[in-house]
């Protein structure tokens, strides 16, 4: 069962990217984190993250990759494989409705490796949709079915955001996502809300460089479904659009 789950996740995001070749947008980035206020494995964490974002025909597809070393050198690297399947486009019907602007087949790998050997590959498997939000740039919910490989199945809903702003001739941008899941025998509800705020100071070397200083904010409570685990913390944040 497993396998097969994971041959479908695999040919899923092999579809997304092959249904066009030349995205109609996509974008890549950098971010370096420092804060010094986690929960559960080390209180002092560093963080290089490399993220990917793109539309494509019928799909759009997020990935992102964190490598984290802790100040007692422990090291973790942990991905995500997000993509998601267009109904209003795949059926060329429009599915707008009220603030819906797209209903969507949501699927997300999760992959865990740890120099403590606490590996896991998680499936998930649900429903989303665009909603239309003033002011945002986009406004997601996805729900999921999630099949576990270390705790039992459950269930998680995801929002994921972007509000540009604007003071004076300064350029801003607050987005982030919020996980919540639900308790099962083994494991307590999490709720994992984190949000960046970040000031384009790349405008000020160019128009066209995307250099983001600013600071991400973690609010992660029973994180990894430890009852009582919580985090509240701080990290600065450096982050480079190429």
């Amino acid at each position: 069962m497993k396998f097969l789950t994971t041959a479908t996740f695999c040919a899923l995001a092999a579809s997304s990217f092959s249904t066009q070749a030349a995205p109609v947008w996509q974008d890549f980035s950098v971010t370096g984190l420092y804060g010094e206020h986690y929960a559960v494995v080390d209180k002092q964490q560093t963080t290089l993250t490399l993220e990917y974002a793109a539309k494509v025909k019928y799909a759009d597809v997020f990935f992102f990759m964190d490598h984290l070393r802790g100040g007692d050198d422990s090291k973790t690297t942990y991905f995500e494989l997000s993509p998601r399947f267009s109904l209003g486009e795949i059926s060329g019907k429009n599915l707008n409705f009220g603030p819906i602007k797209d209903v969507l087949i949501a699927t997300t790998w999760e992959s865990n490796a740890q120099n403590h050997n606490n590996n896991f590959d998680n499936f998930l498997y649900g429903v989303g949709v665009d909603l239309d939000v003033p002011y945002f740039k986009y406004f997601n919910l996805n729900f999921y079915r999630a099949n576990n490989e270390k705790t039992k199945d459950d269930y998680q809903m995801t929002v994921s955001y972007a509000l540009p702003l604007n003071v004076s001739n300064e350029e801003f941008l607050v987005d982030g996502f919020l996980d919540w899941s639900t308790a099962e025998k083994d494991h307590a509800s999490e709720l994992n809300w984190t949000t960046q705020w970040k000031w384009n100071a790349g405008k000020h070397i160019s128009p066209d460089t995307r250099l983001y200083l600013g600071i991400e904010h973690s609010v992660w409570n029973n994180k990894f479904g430890i009852k009582g685990q919580d985090e509240n913390n701080v990290s600065a944040l450096v982050k480079y659009h190429f």
